[in-house]
Protein backbone atom coordinates (compact mmCIF):
# COMPACT_ATOMS: atom_id res chain seq x y z
CA UNK A 1 0.00 0.00 0.00
CA UNK A 2 1.02 3.58 -0.60
CA UNK A 3 1.96 5.63 2.49
CA UNK A 4 -0.66 8.27 1.76
CA UNK A 5 -3.37 5.64 1.31
CA UNK A 6 -2.59 4.18 4.76
CA UNK A 7 -2.77 7.48 6.69
CA UNK A 8 -5.95 9.31 5.65
CA UNK A 9 -5.96 12.33 7.98
CA UNK A 10 -4.96 13.49 11.45
CA UNK A 11 -7.75 13.73 14.00
CA UNK A 12 -7.79 17.08 15.81
CA UNK A 13 -10.30 16.81 18.65
CA UNK A 14 -10.51 17.94 22.24
CA UNK A 15 -9.77 14.42 23.47
CA UNK A 16 -6.87 14.16 21.04
CA UNK A 17 -5.36 17.38 22.39
CA UNK A 18 -5.52 16.11 25.98
CA UNK A 19 -3.98 12.75 25.04
CA UNK A 20 -1.25 14.49 23.05
CA UNK A 21 -0.26 16.75 25.95
CA UNK A 22 -0.40 14.07 28.66
CA UNK A 23 0.90 10.94 26.91
CA UNK A 24 2.66 12.14 23.73
CA UNK A 25 0.10 10.26 21.59
CA UNK A 26 -1.35 11.36 18.26
CA UNK A 27 -4.62 10.28 16.65
CA UNK A 28 -5.10 9.50 12.95
CA UNK A 29 -7.78 8.08 10.71
CA UNK A 30 -6.26 5.22 8.73
CA UNK A 31 -7.28 2.71 6.10
CA UNK A 32 -9.48 -0.07 7.54
CA UNK A 33 -7.23 -2.77 6.11
CA UNK A 34 -3.92 -1.31 7.37
CA UNK A 35 -1.96 -3.32 9.93
CA UNK A 36 -0.10 -1.95 12.95
CA UNK A 37 3.24 -2.58 11.26
CA UNK A 38 2.19 -0.71 8.09
CA UNK A 39 0.93 2.22 10.18
CA UNK A 40 4.19 2.34 12.17
CA UNK A 41 6.38 2.38 9.06
CA UNK A 42 4.15 4.96 7.34
CA UNK A 43 4.31 7.38 10.32
CA UNK A 44 8.06 6.92 10.76
CA UNK A 45 8.86 7.49 7.10
CA UNK A 46 6.41 10.39 6.53
CA UNK A 47 7.27 12.42 9.64
CA UNK A 48 10.83 11.22 10.44
CA UNK A 49 10.02 10.24 14.06
CA UNK A 50 10.37 7.06 16.12
CA UNK A 51 7.14 5.27 17.04
CA UNK A 52 7.00 3.36 20.33
CA UNK A 53 3.43 2.00 20.27
CA UNK A 54 0.46 1.75 17.91
CA UNK A 55 -3.10 1.12 19.17
CA UNK A 56 -5.92 0.64 16.68
CA UNK A 57 -9.68 0.99 17.14
CA UNK A 58 -12.38 0.01 14.67
CA UNK A 59 -15.11 2.65 14.91
CA UNK A 60 -18.58 1.54 13.88
CA UNK A 61 -20.61 3.93 11.76
CA UNK A 62 -23.65 5.51 13.37
CA UNK A 63 -27.17 4.91 12.14
CA UNK A 64 -28.76 8.22 11.18
CA UNK A 65 -32.31 9.10 10.32
CA UNK A 66 -33.41 11.63 7.72
CA UNK A 67 -37.19 11.94 7.62
CA UNK A 68 -38.68 8.46 7.36
CA UNK A 69 -35.60 6.74 5.96
CA UNK A 70 -32.55 5.43 7.79
CA UNK A 71 -28.97 5.49 6.66
CA UNK A 72 -25.63 4.35 8.05
CA UNK A 73 -22.30 6.13 8.13
CA UNK A 74 -19.24 4.17 7.06
CA UNK A 75 -17.13 2.19 9.49
CA UNK A 76 -13.59 3.53 9.92
CA UNK A 77 -10.36 2.84 11.78
CA UNK A 78 -8.76 5.17 14.33
CA UNK A 79 -5.20 4.81 15.57
CA UNK A 80 -3.32 6.17 18.59
CA UNK A 81 0.41 6.51 17.88
CA UNK A 82 2.80 6.94 20.83
CA UNK A 83 6.08 8.65 19.98
CA UNK A 84 9.45 8.40 21.68
CA UNK A 85 9.95 10.79 24.61
CA UNK A 86 10.91 14.29 23.44
CA UNK A 87 9.64 13.88 19.87
CA UNK A 88 6.56 15.59 18.42
CA UNK A 89 4.76 16.03 15.12
CA UNK A 90 4.79 19.53 13.67
CA UNK A 91 1.43 19.17 11.91
CA UNK A 92 -0.36 19.26 15.28
CA UNK A 93 1.51 22.28 16.68
CA UNK A 94 -0.33 25.60 16.52
CA UNK A 95 -3.73 23.99 15.90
Amino acid sequence: MDLHSIIKRPLVTEKGTIVREMHNQYMFEVSPVATKYQIRTAIESMFKVHVEDVRTINVRGKIKRVGQSYGKRSNWKKVYVTLRQGEKLEIFEGV
